[in-house]
């Protein structure tokens, strides 16, 4: 009878630890979505051209979701704002990584 009382703890052990790494791994994959996104406005935003490629500028706007994500958990703002600060976070990475970058051609 205890073994089957330690297999149903371990069971639900395993339940648990998963339902919580699938959760971690779904809101990573959004804000890395969510990063695309603000990579693409931050480049927008910004005037004339970057001498950043597409892919630079995907990384930077997927840390800069995560950073805001990150900020905006530690200062407790909601959904809107946190946007906002990763978008603000993505415009000076975008900015400070585009001017170090030497002219082409």
């Amino acid at each position: 009878m205890i073994v089957l009382l330690w297999i149903a703890l371990a069971v639900l052990a395993v339940f648990v630890a998963g339902w919580l790494v699938v959760g971690l791994v779904f809101k990573l994959l959004w804000w890395a979505l969510v990063g695309l996104v603000i990579g693409g406005l931050a480049r927008a935003v910004l005037p004339g051209r970057q001498e950043i490629g597409m892919l630079e500028t995907a990384l930077v706007g997927i840390g800069s979701a995560l950073l805001g994500g990150l900020i905006a958990h530690i200062v407790g703002v909601g959904a809107l704002l946190q946007f906002l600060i990763a978008l603000v976070v993505a415009i000076v990475i975008v900015a400070a990584v585009a001017t170090t970058r030497p002219r082409r051609g």
